[in-house]
């Protein structure tokens, strides 16, 4: 790493942004004669990677001048194939001042860069098309990639729409494929639900609709298992919601609720953890005969935890399991507990931890709520009046 970075900067382009996998330990370059040598792009060199073990002829990027080289030269590369340099030797001061920006930390790129730029032209790293688009700059026409690197997608953040339908092309399960195909490579979206039915509003087929919230939760768990690049980043996940909207009041309560049920898991495993424990102790430690370390009425010390644990609303089902844990013979168990850090069990046992949150509000909101006014919910499809 640079000698002036910091431990932070150090750690989050180790930890994150280094291929991990795939780099060779040997490499080539592709002779290219419209490209100039010292720009030709690198695949493996099998003939020198078959001398060396199995194990050792692939790894992971160790060193930030891999990186620098392997963005400022993909972008010099897309450069020259383009046209944007006059000379060769702009092209070679284009390469290396934006190397030693990168290395004083004078500009950098957004996440999906650091991830997947320069994996074809460095390494020769490639794999199967997924979904992705580019603009051919010979032709100017929109072009289905063929590979997921030759042609990747470093790019940041999208707005995507939706429609209010399940399975069809735009709809809600199909925003969800969309949004997967950003996550994994790094990007992230954000999407207005707004046109979403609200919950009991009237389906085509008969039927009440589930409700926009039901369906915002699906996108959430989709996006914390997927992530972002791959990594242990999170998904950058923007929802937006209009103010008229008739969940609109679930959707602004999402979150707080969310974090009572942290607040209950947290607290009410450290209260079990401690009770159950010293219904444990108080068989263990007991002097009594055959079962009557485990008979409350005959051991008053395991009475008096057993009344200390429903005191603390501890279930009646877990101090007899304690109790019948202590007749097999157990001396001491482990009661899971939790804490609030934001990737701890806890928080990944609720929901809404994935998105951003945001409400569109109106001129006409705004104007009523200086006026005390009354604010009107409205269902999607027939614009009636869901709750004043």
């Amino acid at each position: 790493m640079p000698a002036h970075w910091s431990q932070v900067a150090a750690d989050i382009l180790a930890q994150k942004y280094f291929r991990k996998a795939g780099v060779p330990a040997f490499s080539k370059r592709v002779e290219e004669n419209s490209v100039p040598s010292w720009l030709w792009r690198s695949v493996p060199d099998t003939e020198a990677l078959e001398a060396l073990p199995e194990a050792e002829r692939f790894g992971s990027e160790t060193d930030a001048r891999q990186v620098f080289d392997r963005l400022a030269g993909t972008w010099t590369y897309w450069g020259w194939k383009g046209g944007y340099f006059t000379t060769e030797d702009d092209a070679s001061a284009f390469f290396d001042e934006l190397r030693h920006m990168l290395a004083k930390q004078m500009g950098a790129p957004n996440s999906p860069q650091w991830f997947n730029t320069g994996l074809y032209w460095a390494y020769g790293i490639d794999g199967p098309s997924q979904g992705h688009y580019y603009v051919d700059h010979a032709t100017g026409l929109l072009k289905a990639s063929e590979s997921a690197y030759e042609h990747p997608q470093p790019h940041a953040c999208f707005i995507q729409s939706i429609e209010d339908d399940l399975v069809n092309e735009n709809g809600i399960m199909d925003l969800w494929v969309r949004e997967a195909r950003l996550f994994k490579y790094g990007s992230g979206t954000g999407t207005n639900f707004s046109r979403l039915r609200g919950e009991h509003e009237p389906l085509s087929g008969g039927g009440k609709s589930s409700g926009l919230m039901s369906f915002l939760k699906i996108g959430d768990r989709a996006a914390g298992a997927i992530k972002s690049g791959g990594t242990t980043r999170r998904a950058a996940k923007m929802v937006v919601v209009d103010i008229d909207h008739p969940d609109i009041e679930s959707y602004i309560n999402w979150k707080v609720t969310e974090e009572q049920k942290v607040a209950a898991l947290v607290t009410g495993s450290k209260v079990l953890s401690e009770r159950l424990n010293a219904i444990l102790r108080s068989c263990v430690n007991c002097d009594g005969d055959g079962d009557d370390c485990f008979d409350p009425k005959r051991n008053p010390a395991l009475k008096r935890e057993v009344k200390a644990a429903r005191k603390a609303k501890v279930p009646d089902n877990l101090i007899r399991r304690v109790m019948q844990f202590a007749r097999q013979g157990y001396t001491s168990m482990q009661f899971q507990t939790y804490d609030t850090d934001w990737d701890s069990e806890a928080y990944r046992t609720v929901s809404g931890q994935n998105s951003n949150n945001s409400v569109r509000v109106t001129d006409g909101f705004l104007e009523a709520v200086e006026a005390d006014g009354d604010w009107n919910l409205t269902f999607r499809k027939n614009g009636a009046v869901a709750k004043t």
